[in-house]
């Protein structure tokens, strides 16, 4: 077996699409942060947004709009009519009830179920070929009713998942280590939330291993106390959300990535949550992150990674955690 098929599993061949136009359902906090990222970065050449609230939703496009003189020129449209998706490349969904302060995002399923039944079928209507990008939370459990619903392959329907968390991770790590984020590699797997799985079996910094310096690193034993990390990981939300109401900014920012890296075919690799059954003693039909290569059909393979039995066993949790909630949802 070569090294490429030892290391990656592949999910779908690269197709070719064309086409710049992309999708924001929602122009709450969430949505606009992943709008103005799109626009400020010239990562579309189209950008259409869809809520149910007529007013806000014309003032935000034409706030965009004003600003368009600063920056490449990007069509900007707006309506409540799903029409005004059509011929979309990806579609980002940042609709839904949003999560209260203390309340788990697991708490949030039924409501937005409900609520994605309004959604979906009006993208995948008007933007058959489109890629879908979930957002909203509980984002795995939503990825899967979005799969559900939109009768795409799977491979076309992807949730933000663990990629704001495993930056969040990058970010305690360069705090700590005093080097920059970027230059911090590690990744958060599993449920986006209190299930989240660190691994810190392969947490590098060029290339050095932390374990290899020290073996109990992120463990209850370790006397640095790097296993904290994750518990700040895991309460940033709700730390963000008692403090100003709602995340927004870094959220918008890890979309943008995940957008550009379709749009761009640039075939780079992100923990984004996916149907993982059969991965990693996975036996549920759930959707949970995982770092895979995101290009302009999607994902197109899902890296293996080597994970300790610990790590394995915490991810198959999570996934039983989520089965439980699935299972009890209402179509």
């Amino acid at each position: 077996m070569s090294l490429t098929d030892q290391l990656m599993a592949e999910v779908q061949p690269a197709l070719t699409t064309s086409g710049g136009k992309v999708t924001v359902v929602g122009v709450g906090q969430v949505g606009m942060a992943c709008a103005f990222s799109l626009v400020t970065q010239h990562i579309c050449s189209e950008l259409a947004l869809v809520d149910v609230m007529p007013d806000k939703l014309r003032g935000e496009m034409m706030d965009l709009q004003h600003g368009l003189t600063f920056l490449r020129n990007v069509k900007i449209e707006a309506s409540t009519d799903y029409a005004v998706s059509a011929g979309s490349r990806l579609c980002i969904v940042t609709a839904g009830a949003r999560q209260r302060e203390g309340e788990s995002r697991l708490s949030l399923v039924q409501r937005n179920v409900d609520i994605y039944k309004g959604i979906i079928p009006n993208l995948v209507k008007h933007s058959p070929n489109c890629i879908l990008l979930v957002v909203s939370n509980p984002v795995d459990v939503l990825t899967y009713v979005a799969w559900k619903l939109s009768g795409l392959p799977k491979n076309r329907v992807i949730g933000s998942g663990t990629n704001l968390d495993s930056s969040r991770f990058r970010f305690h790590l360069s705090q700590k280590l005093n080097v920059a984020p970027s230059s911090c590699h590690g990744w958060i797997i599993g449920e986006h939330g209190d299930s989240s799985v660190p691994v810190w079996s392969g947490v590098n910094i060029a290339g050095v291993r932390l374990r290899d310096l020290n073996p109990a690193v992120g463990t209850e034993e370790d006397p640095e106390k790097y296993n904290e990390m994750h518990k700040e990981v895991v309460n940033s939300a709700y730390e963000i959300i008692k403090l100003k109401g709602y995340t927004s900014w870094a959220i918008g920012l890890s979309v943008a990535s995940l957008v550009s890296s379709i749009m761009k075919n640039t075939r780079s690799c992100y923990a984004v949550s996916v149907s993982v059954q059969g991965y990693h003693s996975v036996d549920k039909d759930v959707f949970l992150s995982l770092p895979v290569v995101l290009g302009e059909n999607g994902v197109t393979h899902i890296i293996k990674q080597t994970l300790t039995e610990a790590e394995v066993k915490q991810l198959t949790t999570s996934a039983d955690t989520l089965w439980d909630v699935q299972t009890g949802i209402k179509f």
